[in-house]
C-alpha cells in the first residue's frame, strides 16, 4: 500500500493566502478553500467582499463553516509530513545507516538495526537473524564484521576474499591470497593491528594538535593581556604626562609671577641704594663747594701782605668724605637672565629627548635618496633598488676606484646637498651595530678612517647592541630611553646643524650644532661587519611618512 504522502500532494492542502496547510478550512461560494481566519482577515481589510483567487464578488458576506472532511484530510497530511521528516529522506536514511545505523537485510516490514555484517553471505543481520551464524557450525566459519552498508566493498576484487590485512609498504587493504602474490615480500598486519596503531598515532597527533591549540590560545590571551596592559599603561602615562605638564605650566606661570615680583623688588632696592649714594655724594659735594669758595676768595687777593695774612688766618678743616673708588651700583638681572636661558635649554632638551614636537616640521624637508654602489666597500651588497645595504662574509671582486671605501664597510648616497635643509630615514631594526650620518665630499675613503667632524664626518653609531655614541671627537655617550628601530637624519646646511631622531618615539637623539659646511654633504651609511650572521640585517632607506 502506497504511503499517504505519495497519494496526496502538498499543493492540495495549501491555503493560497498563508501558503501553509489548512487550519480550519472553509469553502466560499465560488468553490475555493481557505483557512477561516485567513479569509476573514482578508475580507476585513478590503472594501470589496471577493475571492482572492478568482476575484468573484459577493454582495453579501457568505456565512463560513469549517469543512470537516477537508479539515480531517489536512490533519492527516500534517501527521504524515511530521513522520516523514522524523524518518528523513532516502539520502538521509542512507547516510544514517552508513554512520553505523545499518538496517537488517532479512527483516520484513520495519527494519531492525543490524548487529553484524557477513562477508560470506554479503548481508547484514539484526540480533534475531544473526543467531544462525552463532549456532550453526557451518555458519560460524563465516567472517563477521561490524555492520556496513555495502559488505561487497570489503571483499578483494581480484580474489573475492575478505580484506582482512593491511600492507605496510603500499598502504592498501589485502586478502590472504594477496600476501602470496604481489605483496609476498611486503610486511603486512591485520586490520585490527593497523587500526590500533593508526588510532594511537592519531591520538598522539590529536594530543599534539590540542597542545598547540592551547599554546596559541594562551599566546592570544597573553597578547590580548599585553595589549590591554599596554593600553592601560599608555592611559596612565598619558594622564600622568598631562598632569605633569599642567603642573609644570602652572608652576612656570606661578614662578614667572614670583620672578617678576622679585626682579621688581631688586630693581627698587637698587634704585633706593642709588638714591642714597646720590644724596650722600651731593652732601659731600656741597661741603667741598663751600670750602672751595673760601679758598677761591683768598686766592683772588693780589696784595702779597694781605694774601699771606689771610692764608695764615685761614683754618682749613677738610670735610669728612668717603673713598668712592670701589663703590658702585650693579644689577644682577643678567645673572637671572642667564639662569632663565639655561633653564629653557634644559627643559627643551629634556622634552625633545622625550618627544620632539619639531620632528614633524623637519619631516617636511624629506628627500628621496639612493645608495651609490660605486662608493660601497667590497664587503657590502647594495640592493637593485639602491635602498638597502648589508654586509657579507666575503669580499667581492670590484675595481678600486677613487670614490670607493677600501678599508671600512662604508657607503655614501648618490645624492649630495650644498644648501638648504634635507631629511631622510633609515631602518636599523635587528642590528647590533651601525653608523649613520653625513660626510663631506672630500673625505678620505682609503685606509683606516676616524669618524669626527674635523675629518668631515657628522655621525652617530651603535655598538654591542645598546651603546649609542655621537662621534663628536671626543665621543658623546647617548642615554636613550628606547632602542630606535628607525633613525631620522636632519641637516640644515646654512645653520650648520645635523640632528638625529628616533622616528617611532619622535625623540631627539643628538645634534651637532655650530658646524661650518663649505662643500657638498652626502648621507653616510655603514651596516658594519656581518659578524657571522649576527649583524646580517640590512640598513634600509625608507619612505618618510610624516605624522603631521
Amino acid at each position: 500500500m502506497a504511503c499517504a504522502s505519495s497519494l496526496l500532494t502538498e499543493d492540495q492542502f495549501l491555503c493560497s493566502i498563508c501558503l501553509d496547510v489548512y487550519t480550519k478550512p472553509v469553502a466560499i461560494p465560488c468553490g475555493h478553500n481557505f483557512c477561516i481566519q485567513c479569509i476573514t482577515d482578508y475580507w476585513n481589510t478590503n472594501n470589496v467582499c471577493q475571492c482572492p483567487v478568482c476575484k468573484e464578488q459577493f454582495y453579501t458576506r457568505p456565512t463560513l463553516k469549517v469543512n470537516i472532511f477537508i479539515a480531517e484530510m489536512a490533519a492527516k497530511f500534517k501527521k504524515v509530513q511530521v513522520q516523514e521528516k522524523s524518518a528523513g529522506s532516502p539520502e538521509q536514511q542512507a547516510a544514517k545507516s552508513g554512520s553505523g545505523d545499518v538496517p537488517c537485510d532479512v527483516c520484513t516490514g520495519a527494519k531492525a538495526t543490524a548487529l553484524k555484517s557477513c562477508l560470506v553471505c554479503l548481508m547484514s543481520f539484526c540480533t534475531t537473524h544473526l543467531e544462525p551464524h552463532q549456532i550453526k557450525k557451518a555458519l560460524k566459519k563465516h567472517k563477521l564484521i561490524d555492520p556496513v552498508e555495502n559488505p561487497e566493498s570489503r571483499l578483494c576484487v581480484e580474489h573475492d576474499k575478505p580484506l582482512e590485512l593491511f600492507c605496510m609498504v603500499d598502504e592498501i587493504f589485502l586478502c590472504e591470497s594477496c600476501t602470496e602474490t604481489n605483496h609476498k615480500s611486503h610486511k603486512t598486519v591485520t586490520l585490527e593491528q593497523e587500526f590500533e596503531a593508526r588510532k594511537a598515532q592519531l591520538g598522539i597527533s590529536e594530543a599534539e594538535t590540542q597542545r598547540k591549540i592551547q599554546e596559541r590560545q594562551q599566546k592570544i590571551h597573553e597578547i590580548r593581556h599585553s595589549v590591554k596592559t599596554g593600553k592601560d599603561d599608555a592611559d596612565k602615562v598619558m594622564s600622568y604626562s598631562m598632569q605633569v605638564m599642567n603642573t609644570l605650566v602652572h608652576y612656570i606661570k606661578k614662578s614667572q609671577a614670583e620672578l617678576t615680583e622679585v626682579i621688581g623688588m631688586k630693581q627698587k632696592e637698587m634704585e633706593a641704594q642709588a638714591e642714597g649714594f646720590i644724596k650722600e655724594l651731593e652732601g659731600e659735594m656741597m661741603q667741598l663747594t663751600q670750602e672751595n669758595k673760601k679758598l677761591k676768595q683768598v686766592s683772588l687777593n693780589k696784595d702779597c701782605f694781605k694774601f699771606l695774612e689771610s692764608v695764615l688766618s685761614l683754618k682749613i678743616f677738610p670735610p669728612q668724605t668717603k673713598d668712592w673708588s670701589d663703590i658702585s651700583v650693579e644689577s644682577d638681572q643678567c645673572t637671572v637672565q642667564r639662569a632663565v636661558a639655561q633653564l629653557e635649554m634644559t627643559v627643551v632638551r629634556e622634552i625633545r629627548m622625550l618627544c620632539d614636537p619639531d620632528l614633524k616640521k623637519m619631516q617636511k624637508h624629506a628627500v628621496d635618496i639612493t645608495l651609490d654602489p660605486d662608493t660601497a666597500h667590497p664587503f657590502l651588497t647594495v640592493s637593485d633598488d639602491r635602498k638597502q645595504v648589508k654586509s657579507g662574509d666575503r669580499m667581492r671582486n670590484l675595481p678600486n676606484q677613487p670614490e670607493r671605501f677600501d678599508h671600512v664597510s662604508n657607503v655614501l648616497a648618490k645624492e649630495g646637498f650644498s644648501s638648504g635643509k634635507f631629511y631622510y630615514e633609515v631602518q636599523v631594526k635587528d642590528k647590533p651595530q651601525w653608523d649613520l650620518g653625513v660626510a663631506s665630499e672630500s673625505i678620505n675613503r682609503k685606509g683606516d678612517i676616524r669618524l669626527s667632524p674635523k675629518n668631515g664626518y657628522w655621525t652617530v653609531w651603535l655598538r654591542k647592541g645598546n651603546e649609542y655614541t655621537a662621534n663628536a671627537g671626543p665621543g658623546v655617550i647617548l642615554h636613550l630611553r628606547e632602542k630606535p628601530q628607525k633613525v631620522g637624519v636632519f641637516v640644515d646646511y646654512e645653520e650648520g646643524q645635523v640632528s638625529f631622531y628616533d622616528v617611532e618615539a619622535r625623540a631627539h637623539m643628538y645634534s651637532f650644532t655650530g658646524c661650518t659646511f663649505t662643500e657638498k654633504l652626502f648621507p653616510f651609511f655603514s651596516p658594519c661587519a656581518n659578524d657571522g650572521g649576527k649583524n646580517s640585517a640590512p640598513l634600509i632607506i625608507t619612505p618618510v611618512k610624516s605624522s603631521g
